[in-house]
């Protein structure tokens, strides 16, 4: 028992202190995981021989993710990514099952184990590339959307794979291992629910195990899930969760399919049950923890021994398989039509051989379909070419993604041949509503925006917009604003906004500016700046679920709108002294003790007038709005004096 809780303490340690410091490097979680393995495995050796074994129980985790990420899909989504599903990942395999097989074979190697290699070498790594997507948030991307179509049919493949694999087995090793191949097999006779069924036989406890999972998880999940919540005990609904996950991935096995595979029908089934948020958190954890786990075993697993042994075959390898499958899949991002960074991404990102490579390879030697020297050799390509997929999502952010994205900005501007009332600087999703009121009541409006994206999605809707950047003169004066009443500034980048404010107000003085602020230091630099009129993003939207909230607590609506509009007037009553202090203000950072002191003393005195309003006695009757609460005014007359005085 010590021995386990030492080596646990090592596993966890090693990544306990790895992890944190290779976020904090921008490297990412995997390649801190990775990196652990390799130092508490082959460069200390504190962990050795049972690598292997917690591997297997690591690769749980993949099964789980698998559950996850199809717990957040729907039969109509797979429905509706059809053609990027099969034609995208169905070509993605076969031509890169192709290539691998014919090099194999054009080194002299046979046609079987030339295929058997191709085969392994055509899988990428689900849990990274995942992973590392919702870590960079890149899952939301056109770029990231195609590789995860492309995951998802790789995985579904493993299943061919795996019926086929069997039999490509070599006479020569069969003959060789007659009593290994006898103790195998009673040893899965006790494991397996199909050894020695005929082929028809197979298909139907295969169909049935399927079926099971799909109706059992449609039906019968529901039920057994209230009953289980019924309890009140979270760690309950927690082993429940583990009980179907792990279920699922015995009964997968029993009958000869990817438990991986299993559990995903299975998410997909449950994707649209109301218990799907509670599976999600409560298998989360255990997700994580098992694929950190999996990442530490492939580090810790790498031969050394092997690798300089035969250093030039296995880096040769590694870079001409990733090599490979990136070039298979920039042609292919080519007859798909996926464009800009988005293709790099697809292609860089699903370059690494995966985590089922070392499961086909340790199904192809138990089956006698590889020599045990070539599986060991091809494991630590796999493994390397996993170890390098961090570094390629770093080339991408840090080369790639800049490049793409400047060469989209110093794209000429579009020459702009209207003039409008209004000029509106950015159309995102702020722009976009204030341009669609002014539009529909008639007002002629002039759209810049510097974002290509941005633009090409307004046109695809008919909205009229030029690409251009709006703090240039030239562009300016080629939109009317000599001659345009308003000037509304929307765009995302809050210094660009603040000049462009500054030299519209210096230049045009005639001119109203209207801008948007992302908070209240935003808000203070654009009045300083000069803008007419300024209010935040979210400031509307969270007053009117706030006022939601109190209806939804008990309030009378009416008196829940009573409130709220007592609320911006007793609040507008403090903007002047709290702007005054701030610009006053000659630190760095204006918001210093003495305007926080303010700020918190005018929120106490806010809170006792809300009070005030809430115990009027006429609260419930009233039909006409509140005026501010005297109270706070009062507050609020008396720390402006008291500023006066000190001035």
């Amino acid at each position: 028992m010590t021995g386990y809780f030492l080596q646990a303490f090592i596993y966890l340690f090693a990544a306990v202190i790895a992890v944190p410091i290779a976020k904090r490097l921008g490297l990412g979680s995997v390649l801190g995981y990775l990196i652990a393995g390799v130092v508490i495995g082959p460069v200390i050796g504190l962990v050795g021989s049972e690598t292997t074994t917690i591997q297997h129980f690591a690769e749980f985790g993949v099964v789980m993710m698998l559950f996850l990420v199809g717990l957040e899909l729907e039969p109509r989504m797979l429905w509706d990514m059809r053609h990027r599903l099969i034609g995208l990942g169905g070509l993605q395999v076969g031509l890169s099952t192709f290539i691998v097989m014919a090099i194999a074979m054009a080194m002299g190697i046979g046609w079987t184990v030339a295929l058997t290699i191709g085969l392994i070498f055509s899988l990428s790594s689900t849990a990274i590339v995942l992973q590392t997507f919702n870590e960079k948030g890149l899952g939301k991307t056109e770029g990231g959307r195609t590789a995860f179509s492309v995951l998802l049919f790789q995985d579904i493949a493993v299943i061919p794979m795996l019926a086929l694999i069997p039999l490509l087995a070599l006479p020569e090793l069969v003959e060789k291992a007659q009593n290994l191949v006898q103790t195998a097999s009673e040893h899965s006779e006790e494991l397996s629910l199909v050894v020695g069924l005929p082929g028809w036989a197979y298909a139907i406890v295969v169909i049935t195990a399927i079926v099971i999972v799909v109706v059992g998880g449609h039906f019968l999940s529901r039920p057994l899930f209230r009953f289980v919540a019924s309890s009140g005990l979270r760690e309950i609904f927690t082993a429940t969760a583990l009980m179907l996950v792990i279920g699922i991935a015995a009964l997968m096995s029993l009958v000869g399919l990817s438990p991986a595979l299993g559990t995903f029908l299975a998410g997909v089934v449950l994707a649209n049950s109301e218990f799907r948020h509670e599976l999600e958190s409560n298998l989360e954890p255990f997700k994580g923890l098992l694929l950190g786990l999996f990442f530490i075993t492939v580090g810790a697993g790498i031969d050394f021994n092997v690798l300089f042994g035969e250093f030039g075959t296995v880096i040769g390898l590694t870079l001409a398989v990733m090599l490979i499958k990136a070039t298979v899949l920039l042609v292919l991002s080519f007859i798909f039509k996926v464009q800009g960074s988005d293709r790099w991404l697809f292609a860089l990102s699903l370059a690494q051989a995966g985590e089922f490579g070392f499961v086909l390879l340790s199904y192809t030697v138990q089956n006698h379909v590889l020599p045990t020297d070539i599986a060991q050799t091809l494991s630590l390509v796999v493994a390397l070419s996993m170890f390098l997929t961090p570094g390629l999502f770093i080339l991408f952010d840090k080369v790639i993604l800049p490049r793409f994205q400047k060469t989209e900005n110093e794209r000429e501007a579009d020459v702009i041949d209207e003039q409008g009332t209004v000029i509106i600087a950015g159309i995102g999703r702020f722009g976009q509503i204030v341009n669609r009121l002014l539009v529909a009541n008639g007002v002629k409006t002039v759209v810049l925006d510097h974002e290509v994206g941005q633009i090409e999605n307004m046109r695809s809707i008919g909205i009229k917009s030029f690409f251009g950047d709006a703090t240039r003169p030239d562009l300016l004066h080629t939109s009317g604003i000599e001659e345009a009443k308003v000037m509304i500034v929307a765009i995302d980048d809050k210094e660009r906004a603040v000049e462009l404010v500054k030299y519209v107000r210096k230049t045009y003085p005639h001119i109203r500016i209207l801008a948007r602020a992302y908070d209240r230091g935003h808000h203070y630099a654009l009045r300083c700046a000069g803008a007419d009129y300024m209010i935040s993003e979210t400031y509307r939207s969270a007053l009117a679920l706030g006022t939601q909230a109190l209806k939804d607590v008990g309030f009378h609506p009416f008196r829940a709108e009573q409130l709220k509009a007592a609320f911006v007037e007793t609040e507008a009553q403090s903007k002047e002294v709290l702007y005054q202090t701030w610009k006053e203000s000659t630190e760095e950072n204006k918001f210093n003790a003495s305007y926080r002191e303010l700020f918190m003393q005018l929120e106490e005195a806010l809170g006792e007038a809300m009070k005030g309003e809430r115990s009027d006695k006429h609260a419930k009757s009233e039909r006409g709005w509140t005026p501010p609460p005297k109270g706070y005014s009062d507050v609020v007359e008396k720390l402006q004096e008291e500023k006066g005085s000190e001035d």
